[in-house]
């Protein structure tokens, strides 16, 4: 089916250590909160000195809002703990790929690193082919890809049937 192959697993780009399976594993535990809500189950986390400071799951149907990605929710969390709009200490860590919208918003905060588990073929920001995260951003893919992609193809299997 062709919405089955929108969310591809890629080999990690380089070897992940511990902290980021730890971290990743937070993020995808939010995108199952997504999930139980009726939302697109995505999660992020930002994460600074090895603490967790922003969190955020989809929540654009509760709240009527196309911009309540996760990734916002969780960048505007992280800033307002920081009281500062840069992330330039910070990792990022989502289960699926961050669309245009998000990508931009994280180029704004100059995040230091960006996690992705699952990519998106079509609606993630990589499609455009020209970079759009900060370029002193570190981006990292394939962290738990396949636990991201089956929550992900399990929520749209279900929205089908």
């Amino acid at each position: 089916m062709q919405w089955m192959s929108r969310f591809l697993y890629r080999p990690m780009d380089i070897q992940a250590d511990i902290a980021d399976h730890y971290f990743m594993e937070e993020a995808l535990a939010l995108a199952h909160k997504a999930y139980e809500e009726g939302e697109i189950p995505v999660g992020a986390i930002v994460v600074a000195k090895d603490r967790i400071i922003g969190r955020g799951y989809n929540q654009t149907e509760r709240l009527n809002d196309v911009t309540a990605h996760a990734e916002m929710i969780a960048i505007t969390a992280a800033a307002d703990h920081l009281g500062s709009k840069y992330l330039t200490d910070c990792t990022l860590y989502v289960t699926l790929e961050p669309c245009v919208m998000c990508a931009g918003a994280l180029y704004w905060t100059q995040v230091k690193r960006v996690v992705v588990g699952a990519t998106d073929e079509k609606r993630g920001f990589s499609r455009i082919g020209q970079p759009l995260l900060h370029p002193k951003t570190k981006l990292i893919t394939g962290i738990m890809a396949i636990e991201s992609q089956q929550l992900l193809l399990k929520f749209f299997r279900e929205l089908r049937t």
